[in-house]
């Protein structure tokens, strides 16, 4: 279930800082973020809460991106506007997911605030 984001007129909560994983690091599978070696629940579950929030801040964010290409892409002053199936497949989306996002992006590009994150599904 896709998390609300905050509204454009309150403050963007600054998730935990995403730490570079050496490429050793990341190539072990039981490696992740470093939250093996936490040996605190208490820390644990802290740290593992950052990076949570983090995560889904981050995924928040891309899909309000993903949604104002769609809209430009989409834009039909545009001499090489793309259908929303050409859309729909390079995002690898259906094509109603595609509609609803260049909406979704439209709206953005407007300024316009809706309900907060209206995610398009």
């Amino acid at each position: 279930m896709a998390e609300h984001t905050p509204r454009r007129d309150q403050p963007r909560l600054r998730p935990a800082p995403l730490l570079f994983e050496p490429a050793e690091a990341a190539s072990d599978p039981e490696h992740f973020f470093d939250l093996e070696s936490i040996d605190d629940p208490r820390a644990l579950l802290e740290r593992a809460t950052e990076l949570t929030l983090a995560f889904r801040a981050a995924a928040d964010r891309a899909t309000e991106y993903q949604a104002m290409a769609a809209a430009q892409l989409a834009d039909p002053r545009r001499f090489d506007r793309l259908t929303t199936a050409d859309i729909a497949e390079r995002a690898e989306w259906t094509e109603d997911y595609a509609k609803r996002m260049v909406e979704f992006g439209r709206d953005l590009l407007r300024g316009g605030e809706g309900n907060g994150f209206a995610d398009p599904v």
